[in-house]
This record gives C-alpha cells, structure tokens and sequence, in this order.
C-alpha cells in the first residue's frame, strides 16, 4: 500500500456547531451528520464489507454522538469522536455475525463503493480483469484481519489519520497502534500472497 492521503481538515466551524447543538440546536447537529455522514458510511462499509448494516452502523453512530453531546468534552476533534463510535459498533457488529455465522464480505459486489480507492481502467479486458482480481483480493484480505486490526489499518491507510488520532479514535496507546498496524500489514501481505497463488 501506498502512503495514506491526508483527509480534509476538520472545518474551523464543527466546534461552534457541536456547542450549538449541545445547547439543543438541531439544525446545527443535521449540518455535522451532512458533512461526516459519508465518511461514516465508508469506514463501516470498509470494515464490515456489508453495505446494509454498514448504513445502519452510519446511523446508529450519529444517534449515539447526539445523544452523548451532554458528556463531549471537545478533548478530540468531532471526526475522532465519531470514527471511535463508528469502530467501536463495526467491532460489536462483527463479534455478533461471527456468534449467529453470518457472512461480513459481500462478494456480490462487483464495482467499489464511494470513498474506495479504485485501480485505474485498462484498455485490455485482460488487464482490467487482474485488476479487478487484485481489488478483490484487497478487500478479501482486510475482511480477514481480526477487527481491532482492520480498524488500525483502514484509519490510517484509507482515512489517512495520524497514528496519534488512531490512538484517540480506537482508545489504545501509540505502541498498540504500531503494533497492530504492523501486524495487520503483515497478515494482509501473507493473504495477498496465498489468495494470488490460488490464483495461478
């Protein structure tokens, strides 16, 4: 992988309006959910593979931010806040499909969901079909990382978060961040490995 692209930085207003909205102002709560709500979508979607429950795991994530405004007290920024709560439900969601055997990855899926990075076209069908192969096998690969190391990776490899804002989001000290990252990098590289030798 690549080094991470760094993200937008958090506009200078989402504090004024998570203090507007802690004092009751609705509006100013919906103007948050518009602004993050896809970027909640995508790291549920990334981590569960399940575009359904990712939408609801989206939403439930806003609900619980609303409802716990009263206890925020700012010390991160709204983003890290909301993409704790948002691992925080992936983790709980999968730990319940592995108890009930229900499948995360959705192999139905054949075009990459907004927010992804996606391989550029070929002209060769042949080309493009590998390419198509190696995005899949991605995706395979981070579905079968254990959750608290899919969380790591896809904070910092696909929402490009620093490995302090890692450490505030998932609630773990920067030596477990490392630790992870590194583990889940490694594990990733051995799937890859196995999955193109299926391949051939």
């Amino acid at each position: 992988m690549g080094g991470p692209e760094r993200p937008p930085e958090e506009t200078q207003d989402d504090r004024g309006l998570v203090e507007q909205a802690r004092r009751g102002d609705r509006e100013a709560f919906g103007t948050l959910v518009r602004r993050y709500q896809d970027r909640a979508f995508n790291l549920a979607y990334q981590m569960l593979r399940n575009r359904e429950e990712a939408l609801d795991i989206a939403q439930e994530a806003f609900a619980r931010a609303y409802a716990s405004l009263p206890t925020f007290k700012g010390e991160s920024s709204f983003t890290t806040w909301l993409h704790r709560i948002v691992v925080n439900l992936a983790i709980d969601s999968l730990r319940r499909m592995r108890r009930s055997g229900t499948a995360a990855y959705d192999d139905t899926r054949a075009t990459p969901e907004e927010g992804e990075v996606d391989l550029p076209a070929a002209d060769d069908p042949a080309a493009a079909l590998e390419m198509k192969q190696v995005r899949g096998l991605l995706a395979r690969g981070i579905a079968e990382l254990p959750p608290a190391q899919r969380a790591v990776l896809l904070l910092r490899e696909v929402e490009g978060l620093s490995y302090e804002e890692i450490s505030r989001a998932v609630g773990c000290n920067l030596g477990t961040v490392m630790s992870r990252l590194f583990y889940a990098r490694r594990r990733l590289r051995h799937a890859l490995k196995v999955h193109l030798a299926d391949l051939r």
